[in-house]
């Protein structure tokens, strides 16, 4: 068992991962063994262990980071040393991305990133003027993705011009990798492209979907999820601030399907999310 100091569990950061105050979390398995991994954990960022101390001064100042390798052995361990030598809040995650792959929390399949391997942060496009499909899946990219990644909003009959100008991702856009088939939503696709089997995350996916639709018996939140993004695009008439008001309403769904309606990643009896998250942030 770790030190709460230099060390975080699985379980502490399976509460983090997903919201806003999750920590900044960098992938320092070996390169080889990286690139023949097919998941990592959600808005992970591959970096070499060994040049830590380089990229670290990137890391903005006060940010928690969280570095993982295969076990939690000398990779990691030696990452969150040179980080924390150059005065960066670094932990490493305990047993590595196996127990955490155990515990059974959510992982991102590398596969679905369309840009690969970058160290800029990714940038997706789609129509103005977002409501829900297209302000939940933002949320998903910033939560689950990349959380550095650029959101961008254009006239609808240009997002495939602009996504080629702005070296771009289009979504929730017809004959793309990321819109609706059938009866799913873009939201939807985005799950299924990044291997997201979360049941949390499921549960959220049908009041997205319900909303999104206008088929609200599938979910009793849909009424509600419709009824406040249709209330913040009357009152913001800017897609950038609107985006901001949006991951709110969607850190606190999701947090909801977490937490309150018990469907997943369920704290033993008596913890409370907010102990395990001050004890996470120690």
């Amino acid at each position: 068992m770790g030190n709460y100091l230099t060390s975080i569990s699985s379980s502490e950061l399976c509460e983090l991962v997903g919201g806003y105050s999750c920590p900044a979390l960098f992938d320092v398995r070996r390169a080889a063994i990286y690139a023949e991994a097919k998941d990592r954990l959600p808005t992970a960022t591959w970096r070499d262990h060994r040049l830590a101390g380089i990229w670290g001064k990137a890391i903005p100042a006060g940010r928690p980071v969280v570095v993982y390798c295969v076990h939690g052995h000398e990779v990691s361990q030696s990452a969150a040393a040179l980080l924390r030598s150059a005065g960066i809040d670094a932990r490493y995650l305990e047993g590595g991305i196996e127990a955490y792959r155990e515990l059974g929390a959510p992982l991102i399949d590398k596969v679905g990133m369309p840009q690969g391997i970058t160290d800029a942060p990714s940038r997706w496009v789609t129509r103005e003027r977002p409501k829900i499909d297209r302000i939940a899946c933002p949320w998903f990219i910033r939560r689950f993705v990349d959380s550095d990644a650029v959101i961008h909003f254009v006239s609808p009959d240009l997002v495939i011009e602009a996504a080629a100008e702005l070296d771009a991702t289009p979504f929730d856009i017809p004959d793309t990798a990321f819109s609706h088939v059938g009866e799913f939503c873009s939201f939807d696709a985005f799950l299924s492209r990044f291997g997201m089997a979360d049941p949390a995350m499921a549960r959220l996916a049908e009041i997205v979907r319900g909303a999104d639709t206008g088929r609200l018996d599938l979910a009793p939140q849909a009424a509600g999820l419709l009824a406040v993004s249709s209330g913040l695009s009357a009152i913001e008439s800017d897609d950038l601030a609107m985006l901001e008001m949006g991951l709110v309403v969607y850190d606190a769904l999701y947090g909801w399907c977490r937490f309150v309606d018990g469907e997943s990643h369920r704290r033993p009896t008596g913890q409370s999310h907010g102990n395990s998250v001050a004890k996470a942030q120690r």
